[in-house]
């Protein structure tokens, strides 16, 4: 999709949008989740949208995607983390979209959902991989959630941060190769700008 197409697009569903980013942060809010200890939760989902305005228009096949899109960006840690269900995501993103187009955001949401594990390589394991390799926008929203986290640990100092950016560089390798699908389709690529901003920030 051309750019200006994408930025049409985005204009003609901010409403809605707009009201999933409230919806969201609200979840999280409820379950007293914050981000780093310092901010609300939808500070990061806010940062993985904004990831989706940047970059969306790459990967983005038609309009009836868009809004699937946002609410993947804003719900995409509601199942991990807010205690929602599979039937729960989905029967939330029927209130704003048809049938198939609530299909596709809840297939993103639960295919970035960590599987149960002790550990940080347990929780994201093959399988957990091959699910967002096989699902139309996961490896996209996935990239941009990892692009929102790289940004935020480059950029603020405190042990916890300076941590994750090591560990962040360390997985880089792995991680994109993890994410990397060999489908054709356009909706399952990685725009190379993102690829190119993240390793700004922690290939040095």
């Amino acid at each position: 999709m051309k750019q200006d197409e994408f930025e049409r697009l985005m204009d003609k569903y901010g409403e809605v949008v707009a009201i999933i980013r409230k919806s969201a942060h609200d979840l999280h809010e409820h379950v007293n989740q914050t981000y780093d200890k310092v901010h609300p939760y939808g500070f990061h989902l806010d940062m993985v949208a904004n990831a989706v305005k940047k970059y969306g228009y790459v990967v983005c096949d038609n309009e009836e995607d868009v809004v699937p899109l946002f609410f993947g960006a804003f719900y995409h840690d509601s199942m991990e983390d807010a205690r929602l269900t599979y039937n729960d995501v989905k029967r939330t993103a029927k209130q704003w979209m048809n049938s198939s187009q609530a299909l596709m955001a809840t297939e993103i949401v639960y295919a970035l959902t960590n599987e149960k594990g002790r550990t940080r390589a347990e929780r994201a394991n093959d399988k957990y991989y091959q699910g967002i390799r096989d699902t139309a926008y996961a490896p996209f929203l996935k990239l941009a959630d990892r692009l929102a986290n790289v940004t935020y640990s480059c950029s603020n100092s405190n042990d916890a941060n300076s941590h994750m950016r090591i560990v962040y560089q360390s997985e880089w390798p792995h991680f994109l190769a993890s994410i990397t699908s060999d489908k054709a389709d356009v909706r399952y690529t990685l725009p190379r700008e993102m690829i190119t901003e993240i390793e700004g920030d922690i290939i040095q």
